[in-house]
């Protein structure tokens, strides 16, 4: 996946530190909790293959995902600041993680700067998304916010070659999207139908199929993401 372009290059010894810094590998299977929020958790991973969610909840078991996590993204850092995860993870398709002892971050920071600048992009990266995804559930319309969505996991699978099927988004429910839209699923529904008709979307049990990328970043008024190399740790 270094080799894909999408990702920065590393030197000799940077890339000798984070093989060293590596502790294994999980299989997580889909469906299944990678990082649970209020838990403590003494690793970090990063997504190789497969993709997942971070989400909170209330109470009442009401769900809103926060943002999609897919390979290169480095997940688990909030715990280290904050001493337990304030959000969950769960796995929408099989997954393979690199494990990371999280007490080694530290010496990270004290040997390798630039690896800890990446950390540092890659958080900065973060809340750049989740600004954007705000922006879209307070002031986007129900259209705008579907097609956002869409658009944005479209160019973002397609960066790292996530599906076999280049113009697939898949697994992802109706509900997925009703739970980060924060819309009903019945609104959700009616809203996905208009994309639908408009012939920039199919929809399919397991996911959906992206017609038009260019119409939907028009109808969310949303320019698409940078074309910039990113770290992967």
């Amino acid at each position: 996946m270094r080799c894909s372009g999408h990702f920065r290059s590393f030197s000799p010894t940077e890339l000798d530190f984070i093989g060293g810094f590596k502790r294994g590998e999980l299989v997580s299977d889909a469906g299944s909790s990678i990082l649970l929020e209020g838990t403590h958790s003494p690793h970090l991973y990063t997504v190789i293959s497969g993709w997942g969610f971070r989400y909170k909840t209330l109470e009442d078991g009401r769900r809103q995902i926060l943002n999609y996590v897919l390979p290169g993204d480095f997940i688990g850092l909030q715990g280290s600041v904050l001493s337990e995860m304030a959000h969950s993870v769960d796995a929408l398709s099989d997954m393979i993680l690199c494990v990371f002892e999280r007490k080694r971050l530290y010496a990270l920071y004290e040997t390798h700067p630039e690896l800890a600048f990446d950390i540092t992009w890659l958080a900065a990266r973060e809340e750049q998304m989740l600004d954007e995804h705000l922006l879209s559930v307070g002031r986007r319309t129900a259209a705008e916010r579907a097609a956002y969505l869409l658009a944005f996991l479209f160019e973002r699978a397609a960066a790292v070659a996530l599906f076999s099927k280049k113009n697939r988004i898949a697994p992802l429910t109706q509900q997925h999207v009703a739970d980060t839209l924060g819309l009903s699923l019945v609104h959700t529904n009616k809203t996905l139908r208009k994309l639908s008709d408009r012939g920039a979307i199919d929809w399919h049990d397991s996911g959906f199929e992206i017609k038009d990328v260019d119409q939907l970043k028009e109808i969310a008024h949303w320019e698409g993401l940078p074309e910039i190399a990113r770290p992967f740790i």
